[in-house]
């Protein structure tokens, strides 16, 4: 019986490094990997030295390949409960104010996707494998789609979904799914070149920035313009803003408090 643990969570310097560990099963997801994404998400959040959060695969073969389909591992809806463990995953890390990168080594299917659309920047190897395969088993990326078609075009969203057929990386990145491409052997050197461009920029900024993104979502251009006017006074009052503006004018690096 396999006791290792079904996420890991590691600290890189400034980030946090979350790996889905079941590579035996592609790194598909079960009760234990979304409570461990949950958990993850949170404790990344609780320290102050985190600046940014790498989600990835364990493996070479796999990101994630989405729910796993074994008797008992998946689909074991309460019904009482209005929300799922899964929806409350993709909520809470939409809703995060950490910068979050996926770290895309292997193929990315179904339930994967969502965890891709989930975080803020995403880089693949140009060999992964994308899909959206449920209406081959009678079902439909219905939560994907909450975040998959603010990133996507309709018709590329709806060809996706309706024919459930693989796509490449390089499709992925011409319809938005992802920031970059590389081959397999840079995909750790492009990673860590996001997380670094990332961590030396001001925390509070980021986590603010995060903020209002969030919040301007459903926002009419007149609502978004009289909060984010409100906004950037407020952040010009932080220490951070005040720090970059001295660092700038004095011409040395700025040293972040991330107040």
């Amino acid at each position: 019986m396999n006791t290792a643990p079904a996420v890991l969570v590691e600290r890189r310097g400034p980030a946090c490094w979350v790996t889905i560990n079941r590579p035996e099963r592609r790194n598909a997801l079960n009760a234990a990997v979304v409570a461990g994404l949950r958990e993850a998400w949170a404790r990344a959040h609780d320290d102050p030295e985190v600046r940014v959060i790498v989600l990835t695969g364990a493996g070479d073969r796999a990101f994630c390949a989405g729910a796993d389909l074994q008797p008992g591992q998946s689909f074991a809806f309460d019904l009482s409960r209005p929300n799922a463990d899964y929806a409350d995953l993709l909520r809470e890390v939409h809703d995060a104010t950490l910068p979050s990168i996926a770290r895309v080594n292997g193929a990315c299917m179904a339930g994967g996707i969502g965890l891709l659309c989930m975080t803020d920047l995403a880089v693949a190897a140009d060999d992964v494998t994308f899909g959206l395969p449920e209406v081959k088993i009678g079902l439909f990326p219905m939560q994907v789609l909450s975040l998959l078609q603010r990133l996507v075009p309709a018709r590329t969203v709806r060809e996706w979904c309706l024919t459930g057929e693989p796509f490449t990386a390089a499709e992925a990145l011409a319809a938005g799914l992802l920031n970059h491409v590389v081959p397999a052997a840079e995909l750790d050197a492009r990673t860590e070149g996001l997380v670094n461009r990332l961590a030396d920029k001001s925390p509070t900024a980021i986590r603010r920035g995060k903020y209002a993104l969030r919040a301007i979502e459903s926002m009419s251009f007149d609502e978004a313009i009289r909060y984010t006017e409100s906004q950037i006074a407020l952040l010009a009052m932080t220490e951070d803003a005040k720090e970059g503006r001295a660092a700038f004018n004095d011409k040395r690096p700025p040293r972040w408090t991330g107040r």
